[in-house]
């Protein structure tokens, strides 16, 4: 590969990362090709893109980005690297595990090397779980706005179940008064 390429590469992963702001960083080594065909068939049914580049080129361009990523440099960016681009937090989590449960045998691959959510890093396999759990925004935005409704709807529910009992009584007392 020329320079020219290799700098053409950097300079589309830069404009990727920039664009996404979720990203993972896998580890396929130990896949073979039908298995990793398989996981980029389920990463784009699931409308997340999946590429692999060299990790050098990867630390190239993370280094152009505003959010320190140096500390992939020692666990994250070191054998082969695969990157999966979303735009939901959680959505490459659960399709690693979706796709590990497909494995015939006892294989966790891919494994998560390192994620990036909202610049916020994840390093490790062990964050995998606790990613995949993750709610996005918009189901963040539901769930708040689910909550503040919930105490209206209840004092209208209530009043309009006794609206006649509340009639009645306002009623009642009118004609006291009298």
């Amino acid at each position: 590969m020329t320079r020219a390429e290799k700098e053409t590469i950097v300079e589309e992963l830069y404009q990727k990362l920039s664009d996404t702001k979720n990203f993972y960083i896998t580890d396929p080594q130990g896949l073979n090709v039908e298995r990793v065909n398989n996981f980029r068939r389920l990463c784009f049914k699931k409308g997340v893109e999946y590429k692999v580049y060299k990790n050098t080129l990867i630390k190239i361009a993370l280094e152009k980005l505003d959010t320190d990523y140096s500390s992939f440099d020692e666990s994250v960016l070191k054998g082969f690297s695969g990157i999966l681009f979303s735009e939901g937090s959680n959505t490459p989590a659960k399709i690693i595990k979706e796709f590990r449960k497909s494995a015939t045998s006892e294989e966790l691959l891919p494994l998560l090397k390192g994620a990036s959510i909202d610049s916020d890093l994840f390093i490790g396999e062990d964050n995998l779980t606790a990613l995949s759990k993750l709610k996005s925004k918009a189901e963040l935005i539901g769930e708040v706005i689910g909550i503040l409704q919930s105490p209206a709807k209840n004092v209208i529910s209530a009043l309009q179940s006794s609206q006649y009992t509340l009639s009645g009584l306002v009623k009642t007392l009118s004609q006291r008064e009298g």
